[in-house]
């Protein structure tokens, strides 16, 4: 890899010139990829709740809907505003009282639960159906559109509505998420590296992978909003220690290699063969994702996988390349590193190794314990800012109507009316519905089924399918509305066996059990690559065991102070942090058993080569995970989304615990078990041959 080095550094001003080329393709890609901002359309197809939702839309021309609650207005302004929202773009259909009664059909002849449904006080709500699903660019702008025809009299709720003002929100939030990302992180290498401006050069490395990254997005059509949002901020966090490495590669060449081109090459080449192996574990983690049926794993784990790549690319292309041209005005910066050699620290931890051991034990205990019970949360706008339009709107529907999430049932055409009613009964007597409407809630003697408008009918009516609401009082994502479900599930199989129900609450129900089975998956494949590699890279039957079991410790201790603080998690918390955390953190344990094995191997005794490991690693721990947590931190504090701010938070916490146990747990489990890590290692005994082919050159800070 010489020679590659040598080439970067010979033509810098290309490498350079052709990396700023390229992001004039990335920034176009990042402009055109549509962002996804619905959680439930990653569920996977062939399950009922989404295959309803293709039968609504192929036979219904019918996706998303929200309820519109209209206070204090007379009867003739609703039906003004009912047909204002009908005619916007991509809204399919609009039923409200006032419709139903200024389509022939008389007020006094409508069954009362029909009214009861409909009004409550000096409020009404109408049904608006939109042509596209919940999150389709057309469902969204109908929101905003909806929101400027409409006096402040009217509430808009709903899952599209709720979407929508997240779109509004990640959208207004994202820049600044780099922004403060960049700021603290940079902060903190200024702090602890040697120069005042080099950390100005790793950022400028990093944005150049992170555009590349996010531009070549563009080829998978869409990502989600989750991902868009964290994948710059994990970039940043994840792939800083490739260029640490360059520069303290760099820096210790200059010592050997008068000319820097030379040095620099040296350095590259170094960085290739120790960054490519470490960036494996990274890399694994987020691809295990991928394995995972609710297909956001598989958004979030190629875009993150694909940054790490882009990340390594970078750092030994662009980062030396902008060394080399501004090597002088790098030079005038230079300043003496904050961080201390931590050596009393290093031979305390040695020195007292038990006690560390016995406290990892004891903390095992309430870990997993917390790690097992924490609360988590499926519901993504119980954790949005209260004076959102949307959050105002589903409140004011909860406090009037009682009514927390609406189920959508398709049952046959051909069903008659007294088994529908009948049927609807039923589901009516079930704990936590508030009302069912649906084609048959408007004939029976009174009113013939001939007598009903075509215009209504196409609303409730298709020619294989009728569609019902069914009105809850219970949230989405709670135990009530999903043992509900469950029950109208056995009464509307009864009387159709090809009956859907779908809505918000059931596709969710679908969501929690999933990614439950998903998330034990993708737990258990994470931990087996990356115990794979690990024993593939030292050659190590024991050596794989420990370091992942440190991380996994740190983990656990992460998610399980969530139980003991009383803080509910997003759901996809655990896999989350269970890949990234994992992946990214254990390439400071990998760095610390590489320096241990390399001491070892010299002859030095457990306790010394221990020590000197120890030593030689702490600085470098410390400034990775201090940057992981700048990294994070900020955001975590900074945004108004709930699962973004909660997943910052998490990977901000959970890089420092790692570094805690990596710094005191791991040198003392390595004095426990030296003979046996030893015995089952390759390398790790002295031996000339070893030795002469595998002697490295250890930078003290990485």
């Amino acid at each position: 890899m010489t020679r590659f080095g040598e080439w970067i550094a010979k033509h810098r001003i290309l490498v350079l010139t052709v990396g700023i080329l390229l992001l004039i393709p990335s920034v176009f890609g990042f402009l055109n990829t549509r962002v996804n901002y619905d959680i439930l359309s990653y569920l996977p197809e062939d399950i009922n709740t989404m295959q309803g939702q293709d039968i609504l839309k192929e036979e219904f021309g019918k996706g998303g809907f929200s309820f519109v609650i209209t206070e204090g207005m007379r009867e003739k302004e609703i039906a003004e505003t009912a047909d204002r929202i009908a005619e916007i773009d991509h809204v399919a259909d609009v039923v409200c009282y006032e419709s139903m009664t200024d389509l022939r059909i008389p007020k006094e002849i409508l069954p009362q639960k029909v009214y009861d449904a409909f009004n409550k006080g000096d409020t009404t709500i109408m049904a608006v159906f939109f042509d596209d699903t919940t999150s389709a660019e057309g469902t969204l702008n109908a929101i905003d559109e909806m929101r400027k025809v409409t006096s402040e009299q009217c509430f808009i709720s709903g899952m599209s509505a709720i979407t929508t003002d997240m779109k509004h929100l990640t959208e207004s939030e994202t820049i600044i998420y780099a922004v403060i990302a960049v700021i603290l992180t940079s902060i903190v290498l200024m702090l602890t590296m040697d120069s005042f401006l080099i950390p100005v050069f790793f950022m400028l490395s990093i944005g150049f992978a992170v555009v590349w990254n996010l531009g070549t997005n563009f080829f998978l059509g869409e990502i989600s909003f989750i991902t868009q949002a964290l994948a710059m901020v994990l970039q940043l966090g994840v792939t800083m220690d490739y260029s640490i490495f360059l520069w303290h590669s760099y820096k210790e060449m200059l010592t050997c290699y008068e000319d820097k081109e030379e040095a620099m090459a040296h350095a590259i080449a170094m960085t290739v063969s120790s960054v490519v192996s470490s960036s494996l574990t990274t890399v694994a983690g987020f691809l295990a994702m991928c394995f995972m049926s609710f297909t956001l794993g598989l958004d979030l784990g190629i875009v993150m996988a694909k940054g790490v790549i882009c990340g390594v690319i970078a750092c030994i292309t662009i980062l030396p390349a902008m060394i080399l041209i501004f090597d002088r005005a790098i030079a005038k910066t230079t300043h003496r590193a904050i961080l201390p050699k931590f050596e009393r620290t290093s031979a305390f931890i040695t020195k007292h190794s038990p006690v560390f051991l016995v406290a990892a034990v004891v903390l095992l205990i309430p870990a997993v314990f917390g790690y097992r019970n924490y609360d988590v949360y499926y519901n993504l706008d119980s954790t949005l800012p209260a004076e959102l339009d949307s959050v105002i709107a589903n409140t004011k529907l909860s406090e009037t109507y009682n009514m927390n999430s609406t189920h959508l049932l398709l049952v046959d055409a051909d069903m008659d009316a007294k088994t529908a009613g009948q049927m609807m009964r039923e589901m009516e007597a079930v704990d936590g519905v508030q009302f069912t409407l649906g084609f048959n809630s408007l004939v029976g003697p009174a009113i013939p089924e001939e007598a009903v408008p075509e215009q209504l009918r196409s609303v409730l009516k298709s020619d294989d399918w009728q569609l019902m609401l069914i009105g809850s009082e219970y949230k989405v994502a709670s135990d009530a509305v999903n043992a509900q479900i469950e029950q109208l599930n056995k009464i509307v199989t009864k009387y159709d066996r090809d009956s859907l129900l779908i809505g918000e609450a059931p596709a969710t129900k679908d969501l929690i059990e999933i990614t439950d089975r998903d998330f034990k998956i993708v737990s258990i494949l994470s931990i087996a690559v990356i115990f794979l590699i690990i024993a593939l890279n030292f050659k190590s039957l024991t050596l794989p065991v420990i370091l992942v079991s440190v991380i996994e410790l740190a983990i656990m201790m992460n998610l399980g102070i969530a139980y003991y603080t009383n803080t509910s998690l997003p759901f996809i918390a655990s896999v989350v942090i269970g890949t990234i955390q994992l992946g990214a953190t254990v390439d400071y344990a990998i760095l610390m058993t590489t320096r241990y094995r390399t001491e070892r191997s010299s002859g030095r005794e457990k306790k010394e080569a221990v020590g000197i490991a120890l030593k030689t690693s702490i600085q470098s721990v410390i400034t990775s995970a201090l940057g992981f947590f700048a990294a994070t931190i900020g955001v975590g504090v900074y945004s108004q989304i709930g699962m973004i701010s909660s997943l910052c938070m998490l990977l901000a916490r959970g890089a420092l615990i790692s570094m805690v146990v990596v710094v005191t747990v791991l040198p003392s489990m390595f004095m426990l078990l030296d003979k046996i890590i030893c015995k089952t290692s390759a390398g790790f005994l002295p031996d000339s041959d070893y030795k002469r082919k595998h002697r490295l050159i250890f930078v003290s800070s990485h």
